[in-house]
């Protein structure tokens, strides 16, 4: 997927009333601050030379990421799902709602973020957005209060959990899971600590009676070994700006992340979930799988003909279907 054009560049307009010294020394002073003081509840970007640069190195990256886990999970509830209104929790920007807006025909889009300079960041770049963008409603909200008014038929919360303390993590999954009226999605870090997360807020929610849409094609016990993790790869292109804050020249970074979808109503899932990079040699491409019964290796040749053609096109976090 394309990070919007006419967003990044106005995230680089935006950053341009800045020199390059100091947004690489806001850039890694944000980094230290995510690095070693996320869980336990800090306000982590407060100003707003730290929300521009928030912008620049994390909102291309939680875009694709969202996009990606957003698409997985359609692909699987398919049109049953009228999604049109969405509720972003911990907003910060507004990257995951461009990544929603790419894929829905949304009528009614709330953000909650309790930091003010990303909110104010993030309402000028939806300006520049859908009118469901435009018109996006922003509210001052920290998840750590006991009340919840909110709720939508899609609520997304994107690297939320991770930033939050221990003792607060099942009480705001829990108000997630009650504030989606159809589909609640879960995105962290493709990390270790990320995925028991969300590892957690399977076991806690489908004891309260929600179904998994993605990317788990089962609601059986989660078969990865505690010395694994679930998680996938998005790819993002990185602008001039981008290279110059994080270093290196690649001209793409990949982010990894874990996510989960939940749904309401029992979904019957046609396939097994790709875990990791498809490996090609000699006429054969070999993937290992997370299916309904055991997480398997599966070895597809060409003499499978079409099969084979379509198994070619996929790429780890797709459905292998049956």
């Amino acid at each position: 997927m394309e990070f919007p054009s006419e967003l990044k560049n106005q995230i680089e307009l935006n950053t341009s009333q800045w020199a390059i010294s100091e947004l690489k020394k806001a850039s890694e002073s944000i980094t230290k601050r995510y690095k070693n003081e996320s869980g336990k509840g800090k306000r982590l970007v407060t100003n707003k030379l730290d929300a521009a640069v928030y912008s620049v190195v994390r909102m291309p990256a939680t875009f694709a990421a969202v996009y990606e886990a957003i698409s997985h999970t359609l692909e699987v509830v398919g049109d049953e799902y009228d999604i049109k209104t969405l509720l972003d929790v911990g907003a910060g920007t507004g990257a995951a709602v461009w990544a929603a807006d790419c894929q829905l025909e949304l009528d009614g889009i709330t953000c909650l973020e309790r930091e003010m300079e990303m909110s104010a960041l993030g309402k000028e770049f939806m300006k520049l957005g859908s009118p469901a963008l435009k018109n996006a409603e922003w509210v001052s909200y920290d998840i750590s209060r006991p009340e919840f008014p909110y709720n939508a038929d899609l609520v997304t919360a994107a690297y939320v959990l991770n930033e939050l303390p221990e003792s607060q993590r099942i009480d705001t999954i829990k108000k997630l899971w009650k504030s989606a009226n159809k589909i609640l999605i879960i995105i962290e870090p493709g990390t270790p600590d990320g995925f028991l997360q969300l590892r957690k807020a399977r076991d806690i929610l489908l004891k309260d009676g929600a179904h998994i849409a993605a990317p788990c094609p089962h609601e059986n016990r989660c078969k990865i070994s505690t010395e694994d993790w679930c998680h996938f790869t998005a790819r993002v292109q990185r602008s001039k700006l981008h290279k110059m804050l994080k270093g290196g020249d690649s001209p793409f970074e990949d982010e990894k992340y874990s996510y989960m979808a939940f749904v309401h109503t029992d979904i019957k899932i046609n396939g097994s979930r790709i875990l990791r990079h498809p490996y090609t040699n000699k006429g054969k491409i070999s993937l290992e799988l997370c299916s309904e019964s055991e997480n398997t290796t599966a070895v597809i040749t060409k003499r499978q003909g079409e099969f084979f053609k379509i198994v070619k096109k996929l790429k780890c976090g797709d459905l292998l279907p049956e």
